[in-house]
């Protein structure tokens, strides 16, 4: 599994299933970068930070629902729309919806951009 749209393709199977860290695990290269709006202190850099972000989401969480768009591809780009129900640690619930512009080199995700609506 090398090219963009199997690595899009198969993103978005392990999101559907609740796999974000098996996502990250395999679909990652070890010096992928995460550029989200809610992250203050710019891009988070280093798989290793990226999975431990995304277990703490997944322990302080609970997901009620997620969809997921088709991908749509520019060269070595791919996005989707990711839209999510969730109630965190506090009890407030949330439901968000971003747009997820990934960025693949030599078969992996090297970068992800999260614009949130």
């Amino acid at each position: 599994m090398n090219t963009v749209p199997e690595i899009a393709t198969r993103l978005s199977s392990l999101c559907n299933e609740l796999k974000f860290v098996e996502a990250y695990t395999e679909l990652f290269s070890e010096h992928a970068e995460s550029i989200d709006p809610l992250h203050k202190n710019g891009p988070l850099k280093g798989l290793t930070n990226l999975i431990e972000r995304e277990k703490k989401f997944l322990a302080s969480s609970q997901i009620h629902e997620l969809k997921i768009s088709d991908p749509q591809f520019a060269g070595n780009y791919f996005s989707m729309v990711i839209s999510m129900d969730f109630t965190t640690h506090s009890n407030e619930r949330k439901k968000v919806e971003e747009l997820c512009v990934y960025k693949v080199e030599n078969g992996k995700i090297v970068s992800q951009q999260f614009f949130i609506g």
